[in-house]
């Protein structure tokens, strides 16, 4: 296994539009697309920070439907940033739908934010999302544990 530096808490957070299309964001850090997603602040539920990430980086208002997984694995769960430094991340992956709000970039994190079609989703998606995406479109009643 490679070095890690750091374990921290994560969420991330599936939505689909009316026509399910997935809400992808551009992060700024490492220029790849992913689902929106990002750290749990101290003193913060999973289900607040989901909510408060949503809100900071695509300005939408969403309710959480279900928990998709809680993902662990260091074999996909390992994210390596420019500066060098490498997490470990473990990610409770929500399903929300949108509730309010107006679609737009709305973070320093984001360079663009847009919904894709779930069949053509861009070439350069972070190595973790696509197993997350998966998961969520699989239907299932139970969460996943990854």
């Amino acid at each position: 296994m490679t070095r890690i530096d750091d374990l921290k808490a994560g969420v991330a957070v599936i939505i689909l539009n009316e026509a399910k299309q997935v809400l992808l964001q551009k992060r700024s850090d490492v220029g790849k697309w992913g689902i929106p997603s990002g750290h749990i602040e101290i003193g913060e539920t999973v289900a607040e920070a989901a909510i408060r990430e949503v809100k900071e980086e695509t300005n939408l208002d969403i309710e959480i439907k279900k928990l998709i997984g809680v993902y662990s694995d260091p074999h996909s769960q390992v994210f390596s940033y420019p500066n060098g430094k490498i997490v470990h991340f473990i990610t409770n992956c929500f399903l929300a739908d949108i509730t309010g709000g107006e679609l737009r970039c709305n973070s320093s994190e984001s360079l663009e934010i847009k919904f894709f079609e779930q069949h053509n989703l861009p070439k350069d998606l972070l190595r973790m999302h696509p197993q997350w995406l998966t998961d969520a479109l699989a239907d299932k009643d139970l969460a996943f544990i990854r």
